[in-house]
């Protein structure tokens, strides 16, 4: 048997956090039947923003990617609560919003930060449709945002 969502974790030398708390009126996900509806995740690290700025100035490719993985963690971390068990959760759709200069084409790029992040720990059930969209601003300053839409397998 392969390894478990907690074993690829360690591996990657990551612990699942505790799911963020919203930061306005809202709920980290709601439901319907077994689909999950999550809401969006920031880089939040103990309840700080990691960066803020947009991709293209000042931000970086690379810089991005790294903290969509950090998003991607934390609704790794709202799935398992939203589902009750990691090795349960499934990602469907993922969108990643990016906040970018006019110019800054590479939203993709940054949205495989995420993308790569729920495949390591997910395995085959990480791997989803996706949605890379540029946007001039994002809450708190942030330079990325990402929401999906779950299931149990």
């Amino acid at each position: 048997m392969g390894l478990t969502c907690a074993e690829r974790l360690a591996e990657l030398g990551l612990v699942l956090p505790p799911p963020p708390a919203p930061a306005a009126a809202y709920q980290p996900w709601d439901t319907l039947g077994d689909t999950v509806y999550t809401a969006g995740q920031l880089p939040i690290v103990d309840g700080a923003l990691l960066r803020t700025g947009r991709l293209g100035d000042p931000l970086t490719t690379a810089e991005g990617a790294e903290l969509a993985a950090t998003a991607a963690l934390n609704l790794l971390a709202v799935g398992a609560a939203a589902i009750g068990d990691l090795e349960r959760l499934r990602v469907v759709k993922l969108t990643v919003f990016v906040a970018s200069t006019p110019d800054f084409t590479e939203q993709h790029l940054v949205a495989n930060g995420a993308s790569e992040l729920l495949a390591a720990v997910l395995g085959g059930h990480g791997v989803h449709a996706r949605s890379a969209v540029g946007v001039s601003a994002l809450p708190l300053g942030s330079p990325v945002e990402v929401e999906a839409v779950l299931t149990r397998h």
